[in-house]
C-alpha cells in the first residue's frame, strides 16, 4: 500500500484497529524509553552508590527543563503535521518538517551554552549538596553536550510517528534503549567512568538512532522527506508549532519547579537520601505514566487527522477507547505500588534506609493512580486536536494551581509526609477539572455529529 493510502486509513479504518496499530508501537517505545531511564538508575544505584542515586535525582528538574524545550517543537510540530495531512496539505507539512530541524538546532545550542555556563549554581538551587553535587555535575555535563542530538532525535521521532510510521518510531526508541543498556555496564563498571559513563551511553545511543532517522527522512519516496526549500523558518509555522507545543512545554517547565520544591522539601526534613527515594519512586511511577503517554501518542495522529477532516464522531470514539485503556494501565501501577512497594524499589538499591523511605513514598504517590490516566489522556486529547488553550489549562491545573500550593502548605503540618501527600491530592483534583472540560467538549462534538447526520458511536 502506498504511503498516501496508509495515511488515508486514519479517516476510514475502524477506530479500535487504528488505535491498536498506532498505540502498541508507541507504548512499546515509551515503555522502552522508561526502562532506559530505569536501567541508568539501577546501574548507578548498584554500581556507584545511594548518594549517586540522589545526585541523579537532583538533575531531574534540569532534564525536565530540557524536555520542555524539546516538546515545544516536537509535540507541536507532530500535532500540526497530523492535521495538515488530514487536510491533504502536503506542502505545508514538508515546511513544518524543515522548521523542526532548524528550531531544534537553534534551541538545543542556546540551551546547552546557557546551562553549562551556570551549571553548579543551578544544581545547588535544584537541591544538590556538597555530597551529591559531584555526581549531578558529572552526569549533566555530558548530557548537556549532547543536548542538540537529544532534541533532534525526539523531535524527528515524533514527526515520523505522525507521518504514518509508528512502527519505525518504535524501533528507533527500542534501538536506543538496547544500545544504552549494553553500554551502561561497559562504561560504568568496565571503564570505571561511574555516573558519567551512564550519560555517555545515553548520548551515543541517541546519536546512532538519529542517524537512522535522518536516513528515513532523506528517502524521497516518503510522503514527508527532506528537500531544498523547507528549512527557512516561516513565522506563521513557528507560531503554530509553538502555540500547540506550549501545553507540554508549560507542563515540563512546571514539572521542573515542582521537582525543585519536592527536592528541597525532602532534603529539609529527611536529608539527601530522601531525594534519592523520590528519584526511585519517580522512575517506578513514571513507567506507568510513560505507557499512558505512548497510548496518547497512538491517539494523537488519529484524533488530529479526523479532527482536520471534520469527522467528529471518530474523534469521540478514539478518545473513549484511549481513556479506558489508560485507566487499566494506571490501575496496574496502583496495585504494584500498594501491594509490593519494597520489592519494586529494591531493584534500584541495596541500602535498607533508602528502600524503606522509597517504599513508603511509593505507596502514597500511587494512592489515586487509577484516575490519573484519564486526566493525562484528556489533556493530550485537547492538544491533539489543536485546542492548545484547553490543554494548557489542564496541564497547569495539576502542576501549578494545585500541586505547588500543596507542596508549600502541607509540609508545614506533616513535614516530609506532606511533600509526598501533595502528589496524589493534586492528581485527584486535576481529574475532576478534566472531567468537567471533557464533558463540555463532548457535547460540542455531539452537536457537530448531529448536524452531519451522524451519531457519536457510529463507526
Amino acid at each position: 500500500m502506498s504511503q498516501n493510502g496508509t495515511i488515508n486509513e486514519l479517516g476510514t479504518e475502524r477506530i479500535g484497529k487504528l488505535l491498536t496499530q498506532y498505540a502498541v508501537p508507541a507504548i512499546i517505545a515509551m515503555t522502552a524509553s522508561s526502562l532506559y531511564n530505569m536501567v541508568d538508575s539501577i546501574f548507578i544505584g548498584h554500581g556507584v552508590g545511594p548518594l549517586a542515586i540522589s545526585g541523579l535525582a537532583v538533575t531531574f528538574p534540569l532534564m525536565n527543563l530540557a524536555a520542555a524545550f524539546g516538546s515545544l517543537v516536537g509535540v507541536g510540530a507532530s500535532t500540526l503535521i497530523s492535521v495538515k495531512l488530514g487536510q491533504k496539505d502536503y506542502d505545508t507539512a514538508h515546511k513544518i518538517l524543515g522548521n523542526v530541524v532548524v528550531l531544534n538546532l537553534l534551541i538545543g545550542i542556546v540551551f546547552t551554552i546557557v546551562t553549562l555556563a551556570f551549571l553548579d549554581p543551578i544544581l545547588y538551587f535544584f537541591g544538590a549538596s556538597e555530597a551529591t553535587l559531584p555526581y549531578a555535575r558529572d552526569y549533566m555535563v555530558t548530557i548537556l553536550l549532547g543536548n542538540v542530538v537529544t532534541h533532534m532525535y525526539l523531535g524527528l521521532n515524533s514527526v515520523l510517528r505522525s507521518a504514518g510510521h509508528p512502527q519505525k518510531a518504535m524501533l528507533a526508541t527500542i534501538f536506543t534503549v538496547v544500545v544504552n543498556t549494553i553500554l551502561d555496564p561497559v562504561f560504568i563498571y568496565g571503564f570505571g567512568w561511574g555516573i558519567r559513563g551512564a550519560a555517555i551511553a545515553t548520548i551515543l545511543a541517541q546519536i546512532l538512532s538519529l542517524i537512522w532517522l535522518f536516513k528515513i527522512f532523506c528517502n524521497k519516496n516518503e510522503v514527508l522527506h527532506f528537500h531544498r526549500g523547507i528549512y527557512r523558518l516561516k513565522r506563521v509555522l513557528v507560531e503554530n508549532i509553538i502555540g500547540i507545543g506550549l501545553a507540554p512545554f508549560f507542563m515540563n517547565v512546571a514539572s521542573c519547579f515542582i521537582v525543585i520544591l519536592i527536592n528541597k522539601g525532602l532534603k529539609l526534613y529527611d536529608g539527601d537520601l530522601a531525594i534519592g527515594a523520590f528519584g526511585i519512586v519517580n522512575r517506578i511511577s513514571f513507567l506507568f505514566v510513560m505507557i499512558v503517554m505512548g497510548l496518547n501518542q497512538g491517539m494523537q495522529p488519529i484524533a488530529g487527522y479526523n479532527f482536520g477532516a471534520k469527522q467528529y464522531h471518530r474523534v469521540n470514539q478514539v478518545m473513549k477507547l484511549t481513556v479506558i485503556a489508560a485507566t487499566l494501565i494506571t490501575t496496574t501501577g496502583f496495585l504494584v505500588g500498594e501491594l509490593m512497594p519494597k520489592l519494586a524499589v529494591s531493584a534500584f538499591t541495596n541500602d535498607e534506609t533508602l528502600i524503606n523511605i522509597s517504599a513508603q513514598g511509593l505507596r502514597i504517590v500511587v494512592m489515586f493512580f487509577p484516575i490519573i490516566g484519564f486526566q493525562m489522556v484528556t489533556s493530550n486529547f485537547f492538544q491533539s486536536i489543536g485546542m492548545a488553550r484547553k490543554a494548557i489549562i489542564l496541564s497547569l491545573s495539576r502542576q501549578v494551581l494545585i500541586l505547588i500550593p500543596c507542596l508549600i502548605i502541607l509540609p508545614m503540618f506533616w513535614d516530609a509526609k506532606g511533600v509526598w501527600l501533595s502528589m496524589p491530592i493534586s492528581d485527584a483534583a486535576a481529574s475532576i477539572i478534566a472531567a468537567i472540560m471533557l464533558y463540555k467538549q463532548f457535547q460540542t462534538f455531539k452537536r457537530h455529529a448531529i448536524e452531519q447526520g451522524l451519531t457519536i458511536d457510529k463507526q
